[in-house]
């Protein structure tokens, strides 16, 4: 039996970090939503932040109103972004982790111990016919109480992963590799549909890919580094060709 296909989901939060530094109009995170789709992503992912970091609240609106894919909403377990997801009906709720502090996401949801707040919230959401994803840390107590929750999906944490090896720690590596390749299994044996992502490369997409359980990966920040010296467009397909390689590996 041949490996699903591997979805690609593409962030274009960081597009809105630029324009946000100069307070105007441009670069416009839309436009890069419609170029990503037309290069090849099968989505497209946007985190509104409690404090409007980067994406704004008429990007979401923009974004669910304008783009043909499915639109990922990445938001913090908060009354305010239930009332926006809500209100804007993506296709898909990914419920993160979130201090005002971090530069980024840095690490997964606490699903056990705020189990009861995320139960109500998932439920409320997948009643609006939206697909509800937790990201959690690739941790199999983690996946039980996903689980328990009656979390459809996860989407595993792999920044440990990617930074043990940018940082040259290939033994780190290759614990937290294992780490996700096992969760990746147990989920799907728990039928919860496996996500990923967080701080993945050409490389480490390829690799991931390799993994069956695995049917979806969202990327963003590299992807819009990348743009800078080769066009988002061609970092997307670039970006296509290392997954599919690296599916072809699972069968």
């Amino acid at each position: 039996m041949s490996a699903p296909f591997l979805r690609l989901g593409v962030n274009i939060d960081h597009v809105a970090t630029v324009r946000n530094a100069r307070g105007g109009a441009v670069p416009d995170p839309v436009r890069a939503a419609l170029l990503a789709i037309e290069a090849g992503a099968d989505g497209i992912t946007a985190h509104l932040r409690e404090d409007r970091r980067h994406i704004r609240d008429e990007d979401m609106a923009r974004l669910k109103r304008e783009i043909s894919r499915p639109l990922n909403f990445e938001m913090a377990a908060t009354d305010e972004m239930v009332a926006i997801a809500l209100h804007t009906r993506p296709h898909a709720s990914c419920l993160v982790p979130e201090k005002r502090s971090e530069r980024t996401t840095e690490g997964g949801l606490d699903v056990a111990g705020a189990h009861d707040r995320l139960k109500v919230i998932t439920t409320e959401l997948a009643r609006a016919g939206m697909r509800v994803s937790l990201f959690i840390e690739p941790s199999l107590d983690a996946l039980e109480a996903a689980k328990s929750i009656g979390a459809p999906v996860v989407e595993l944490h792999t920044g440990a992963w990617c930074d043990a090896l940018t940082h040259g720690q290939q033994e780190k590596a290759d614990h937290e590799f294992g780490r996700i390749r096992v969760a990746a299994a147990r989920a799907a044996e728990l039928g919860i549909e496996c996500h990923a992502g967080h701080g993945l490369d050409y490389a480490t997409a390829r690799k991931i890919a390799s993994l069956p359980q695995v049917v979806e990966l969202n990327i963003g920040h590299f992807l819009i580094g990348e743009a800078i010296f080769v066009g988002l467009g061609e970092a997307i397909r670039r970006m296509r060709a290392a997954m599919d390689e690296g599916r072809r590996v699972a069968g």
